[in-house]
């Protein structure tokens, strides 16, 4: 039998079939795949083939489909393990906020250069627009301006007031979109707002450490009415970023690799070697400084830039 994995809860996996049958599975044996180690082998959105065990309606997947794409994130503790946190998707929503908690462009940039090395097309939607007085639209329109100007899409939305929701749902449609960001940022309440009567848990931001509490503890795919899956994730506090060797790190920041050809040296890092052009350009104001900031942090090896 062969099916789409739903959602992950450690060790077991719930597959649906093309019938719209869920079964519940787990993993045949030791499973690895293509000396990639992580912590789930098997990931949400992933297809795989399975078999049903003698007389029960439980199943045993044994093989795991090719996959188009995959995003993967490093845990910055001392393990460094990797977990790969959905595969197969269209496109990729990072929830942003500007407050309650902040969401830093150090963050937004990990995401960014990760789904641009897995090839995926990032979107970044601004939530809480409810809560922005005149200073804090002028802010929200700097960050936008950021991201807009190298061609990432950007929209605002509000989860509370139903602010442009329909707009989200239109870039939905059809398609398998993954739905990351900080624990607090409102991804469970946008989700319920896209998809009425879900009602997905939603929790509340630590007065203490303005973080979020963690209401996802598993990445999950939902059907949605109107054609396509949102996978909803858990919230992530920090984005170890995994697997990208600091010499072609500058592929991944789009605006780098339109001038990677004009730099003096064939291996220029774009940190200190003379004839710079990605340098020459940060220095000019072609290249926003906090991107090219970003782009230092990661090749350095720092993981928690803010």
């Amino acid at each position: 039998m062969q099916g789409l994995v739903l959602k992950s809860t450690g060790s077991w996996y719930q597959v649906r079939t093309e019938d719209g049958s869920n079964y519940d599975c787990r993993i045949k044996g030791k499973f690895r795949i293509q000396g990639i180690q992580t912590t789930n082998p098997i990931a949400v959105g992933d297809r795989v083939q399975f078999e049903l065990e003698p007389n029960s309606d439980k199943g045993v997947i044994d093989k795991l489909g090719e996959r188009k794409n995959y995003i993967i994130r490093k845990s910055i503790n001392l393990s460094k393990q990797a977990q790969i946190i959905a595969a197969n998707m269209d496109q990729a929503f990072l929830v942003v906020t500007l407050s309650s908690p902040r969401t830093s462009l150090g963050f937004i940039d990990r995401f960014l250069a990760t789904a641009e090395a897995y090839s995926i097309p990032a979107v970044l939607i601004f939530n809480k627009l409810d809560l922005f007085n005149e200073e804090g639209l002028a802010v929200l329109d700097e960050y936008k301006a950021i991201y807009e100007n190298i061609d990432y899409p950007c929209y605002s939305v509000s989860a509370l007031e139903g602010t442009n929701i329909p707009v989200i749902q239109a870039l939905l449609k059809d398609k398998v979109t993954l739905f990351s960001g900080h624990s607090g940022v409102g991804k469970s309440s946008l989700i319920n707002a896209l998809l009425p009567g879900r009602e997905i848990k939603t929790g509340e931001i630590s007065e203490s450490s303005d973080k979020g509490q963690h209401t996802t503890t598993f990445a999950e795919m939902h059907l949605l009415p109107f054609g396509g899956y949102l996978i909803d994730t858990p919230g992530i506090r920090e984005l170890g970023v995994f697997d990208i060797r600091p010499e072609e790190l500058g592929h991944y920041f789009r605006e780098m690799r339109n001038l990677m050809n004009q730099c003096r040296f064939n291996n220029c890092r774009h940190v200190n070697e003379p004839g710079c052009a990605v340098v020459k350009a940060v220095e000019e104001g072609e290249i926003e400084l906090s991107r090219y900031e970003s782009y230092l942090s990661i090749f350095h090896g720092n993981e928690t830039r803010a």
